[in-house]
């Protein structure tokens, strides 16, 4: 008999610096939230990271992905680290069909879980018992082609794959100012506000959030932001809203709000 497992939301997270894989605050308790909010247990999650930022679309498709930590002057406990979660290999090939013409690679053996990834399920799922394989992000691509890929990957929720794209609305690391504390400039209120305006209301527009003045400050670089169109895509694609679950900033130039739609 096969199993029925309950459709999954389509979700983004601001996942912020790597250190909230192992503090208790404001954002991680949210992340906590969403885990218990699910419909239920998902057969998968499908990572959609910052991190992973390549000039090519690929999936992992090992049973084992190791932890990565891609970072340094950290915590030696944070270096040590491990989410020993199982991969999800079958899913790389339901995203390859779900996505056609586009193709994905299958990653059998060089990526595994970066911490844009195991930092958010530390707490979604603590006990890393929900297989997980992760899409990368393709360097080489425009804007559109992440949207679109979300309105096709939402099929996957039906089945009870949750689509978790991880990144930060707001994400200028030249602007950060640790004095300012969980503060934020007002350019990045600005376009914060203005990107939870239109995916609240019309996330089918979301290819034209970078029109808006501040964008070139809040965006300098594309890595953090292009996860956000995925999670716009899959709402669009589907009719949906999304809603801004969590909202707030740290260091003053990075946004720590995040979106899901409703199921």
């Amino acid at each position: 008999m096969t199993a029925s497992y309950a459709r999954q939301p389509a979700a983004f997270i601001g996942h912020g610096v790597p250190l909230n894989a192992l503090e208790d605050n404001a954002w991680t308790r949210e992340w906590v939230a969403l885990g218990h909010s699910l419909p239920g247990r998902p057969r998968a999650v499908l990572a959609v990271s910052a991190h992973w930022y390549i000039n090519a679309t690929a999936v992992t498709a090992m049973s084992s992905p190791r932890t990565i930590h891609d970072f340094y002057g950290f915590p030696r406990e944070l270096n040590e680290f491990e989410y020993p979660a199982a991969g999800a290999p079958e899913l790389a090939a339901e995203v390859a069909e779900v996505v056609r013409p586009t193709w994905v690679g299958a990653d059998r053996d060089s990526w595994g879980l970066d911490h844009g990834t195991w930092s958010v399920l530390a707490h979604v799922f603590p006990d890393a018992d929900v297989p997980v394989a992760q899409l990368s992000v393709d360097a080489s691509e425009p804007a559109s082609y992440h949207f679109d890929l979300g309105t096709k990957l939402s099929a996957l929720r039906d089945s009870g794959v949750l689509v978790l794209a991880s990144g930060n609305v707001v994400h200028n690391l030249r602007a950060v100012d640790p004095s300012r504390g969980d503060t934020g400039t007002d350019w990045a209120h600005r376009f914060d506000d203005h990107v939870q305006n239109v995916l609240t209301e019309r996330p089918e527009d979301a290819l034209a959030l970078t029109e808006h003045p501040d964008a070139g400050m809040a965006i300098p670089t594309v890595d953090h932001y292009l996860p956000l169109l995925y999670t716009a895509g899959m709402a669009a694609g589907s009719g949906e809203k999304l809603e801004a679950f969590s909202k707030g900033y740290a260091w003053g130039s990075v946004s720590m709000t995040s979106y899901r739609s409703a199921a």
